[in-house]
């Protein structure tokens, strides 16, 4: 099936890590044809995957951003508009959380930071794309969320806030701007090994934990880059305000 992605322009955030859903999603767009701007706040890291974007003979550049603060999402954009003139694609795939623990235990900044960067990174990065995309009347808006906003995760209730709000962003977001040609949905996957939380969990945990996953595996990087693919492309036209759970089945049991 032809996605219609050739030629695109795609910003990527958190794409820096080379064990995380950002590159796999970063790759996977430049092979489907995309331009791709890596944004990370480790910027070696975007380099890195910038340089593999670029073996696959697409444009890129690597661009350092801690999406928390706007002035530098601004200065990304408009690094990334004076070159590429236009954000046809935009990924929030950006995120951390800080050391998991009873909500009781953690301190203001630690929830704030929670916050800040899994919800207020992907409304600062989507305010900074969205006059562009206003002005070609297109565009593609995806939004990494996760399990845990319809699903209870002990000692991360911060983080699970910030997830839900993702999705009531999406939805109002989509509503306020389909209308002008931008399609806005969000992605929610499930248990993943990556660099995301410090680490993976202890093997005997592991192993409960996809005991249960109806796939009896973790979510993989690439499961995510494909949905991201599909819900930027023109097959997915008339898919609005949608959380897609990527996840083996985990959340429906």
């Amino acid at each position: 099936m032809e996605l219609g992605l050739k030629g695109k322009v795609a910003l990527v955030t958190g794409a820096g890590s080379q064990k995380g859903f950002g590159k796999a999603i970063a790759l996977t767009l430049a092979r489907e044809g995309c331009d791709v701007i890596v944004a990370d706040i480790d910027l070696a890291g975007a380099r890195q995957t910038a340089a593999e974007i670029e073996a696959l003979g697409r444009k890129t550049m690597a661009l350092k951003a801690d999406i928390a603060d706007s002035a530098e999402v601004n200065s990304v954009v408009k690094s990334a508009l004076a070159q590429f003139k236009r954000i046809d694609i935009l990924v929030n795939n950006a995120g951390a959380i800080t050391p998991p623990r009873p909500f009781v235990e953690k301190t203001e900044a630690e929830y704030t930071r929670d916050i800040d960067l899994n919800l207020k990174g992907p409304i600062n990065c989507t305010k900074a794309v969205l006059d562009n995309m206003l002005a070609n009347k297109s565009g593609k808006i995806i939004n990494i969320s996760s399990i845990g906003y319809r699903k209870g995760m002990g000692h991360a209730a911060a983080y699970n806030a910030a997830k839900a709000g993702v999705v009531g962003f999406t939805q109002a977001l989509a509503v306020d701007v389909a209308p002008s040609g931008i399609n806005v949905n969000s992605i929610a996957p499930g248990l993943a090994l990556t660099n995301f939380g410090g680490g993976n969990p202890p093997p005997e945990m592991l192993q409960g934990a996809t005991a249960r996953i109806p796939v009896r595996r973790t979510t993989q990087p690439q499961d995510i880059a494909n949905a991201v693919a599909f819900l930027a492309s023109n097959v997915a036209a008339d898919i609005v305000g949608q959380t897609l759970s990527v996840d083996g089945g985990e959340s429906v049991v």
